[in-house]
């Protein structure tokens, strides 16, 4: 949420709350609901593997669409779920943190809960590293805005030290 949804938020419910007219108070509080859903989710997440990383959704073939990073510490992959249509595409993320029985944390990226991108541009994926952050990754994709498809910068880094992974659009 922006500074400005915020601020009409703050203000609509402190004039909800010193209104004595229920009919006033249903008004403002239908406004404020429009308001708020009206608002995108632009908050990309990084979630554990379920159901999105199955093997069957990883984009043939898969050595164009997956890549080693770290001498093989770091797998990423290209994921389609085909549905929905205008949100299929995530980033599979493996990397250390390595578990008690060998096996590295399993991470999925996405536009939102449940919701992928429009596209990934998988063969232009890029990676740096930097010591004090970890691996840095760019990649062109795009989003489905307002019934548009809007090309953005999927960027990423992934730190092996403590397993967090970062996510934002450019």
């Amino acid at each position: 949420m922006n500074m400005t949804m915020a601020i009409i938020t703050v203000i609509t419910i402190m004039t909800i709350r010193m209104s004595k007219d229920v009919s006033v108070t249903r008004f403002l509080f239908a406004c404020l609901l429009a308001t708020l859903s009206a608002a995108p989710a632009s908050a990309q997440v990084v979630e554990e593997c379920d159901w999105v990383a199955s093997a069957q959704t990883i984009v043939e073939p898969w050595e164009a669409n997956t890549r080693t990073f770290s001498n093989g510490k770091v797998r990423l992959a290209l994921l389609d779920t085909v549905e929905p249509a205008a949100g299929a595409m995530h980033i599979l993320v493996l990397s250390p943190p390595i578990g008690e029985l060998g096996d590295r944390q399993c991470r999925v990226i996405s536009f939102s809960k449940g919701i992928g991108f429009t596209g990934i541009d998988f063969g232009q994926l890029n990676a740096d590293y930097d010591p004090s952050r970890g691996l840095m990754f760019r990649v062109p994709g795009s989003i489905f805005e307002n019934d548009v498809q809007r090309p953005k910068i999927i960027v990423f880094t992934v730190n092996q030290a403590t397993g967090d992974i970062t996510v934002d659009l450019d």
